[in-house]
């Protein structure tokens, strides 16, 4: 059976240029950078999906649906992550497991959503490398996301575009060799896999603006926030 359908020109036309944009991304140099070593040539078979949704009037209110993990996670603990997870046998595809994990974590109701594109796949770091595939969606009223699931999530919130670009929010982060894209929204440090997705997206849309570039020691970004991360 075919995967849940892609709907993009249902998209408000504040988003077509992220749409347009996400499927040329990768040839814009600072995808490139950003996403070097992290596209996965011809998978086999996609391990997790994770949803990006977008909601607002237009890009002055455009907000994004962001969680923050359970520190007690066994693993990427206290990290800051779309809603998402591993694709099961049962779902269709990509999109329907995002759909699916979106409404286990948040309470996300699958008919209020409507999913534009897909990213091509993407690995997440560490040394348990999976397959993600990305899903842009949007949603005029997605109601009231919360923690559905608290063994998975502690906090369930809308960021907003504006302050997610706004200059001081917006940093690099660097540890044992690792330098990437990181923002601040609610105290919270959102980097990695997360933080490399949001500047890719804002840099598809043409909506990134420029920022300090001096990178900043991860633990000491992370001592500052909330996220109660271990092992930093």
């Amino acid at each position: 059976m075919a995967d849940v359908a892609l709907a993009p020109e249902l998209a408000p036309g504040w988003l077509t240029s992220m749409i347009a944009g996400m499927e040329t991304s990768q040839r814009s140099k600072r995808a490139q950078e950003l996403l070097s070593g992290r596209t996965v040539q011809r998978p086999e078979r996609d391990d997790a999906a994770v949803l990006m949704l977008l909601t607002g009037a237009n890009a002055a209110e455009a907000e994004i649906l962001i969680t923050h993990r359970t520190p007690t996670m066994r693993s990427h603990s206290g990290q800051m992550a779309f809603p998402g997870g591993r694709i099961d046998d049962t779902d269709l595809g990509p999109v329907d497991a995002a759909l699916r994990e979106a409404w286990e974590e948040t309470g996300l109701e699958r008919e209020r959503v409507t999913p534009l594109a897909v990213m091509p796949s993407l690995t997440t770091a560490g040394g348990r490398r999976r397959a993600v595939r990305p899903v842009l969606a949007y949603s005029a009223d997605p109601g009231s996301p919360y923690v559905a699931s608290p063994v998975e999530t502690d906090d369930v919130f809308f960021a907003p575009v504006t302050e997610l670009l706004a200059p001081e929010n917006r940093l690099d982060v660097g540890f044992s060799g690792f330098t990437g894209p990181a923002f601040w929204v609610n105290d919270y440090l959102v980097w990695g896999f997360t933080g490399v997705l949001l500047d890719v997206l804002f840099d598809a849309a043409g909506w990134a603006t420029p920022y300090d570039p001096t990178v900043v020691p991860l633990r000491r970004a992370l001592k500052r926030s909330r996220n109660g991360e271990r092992h930093f």
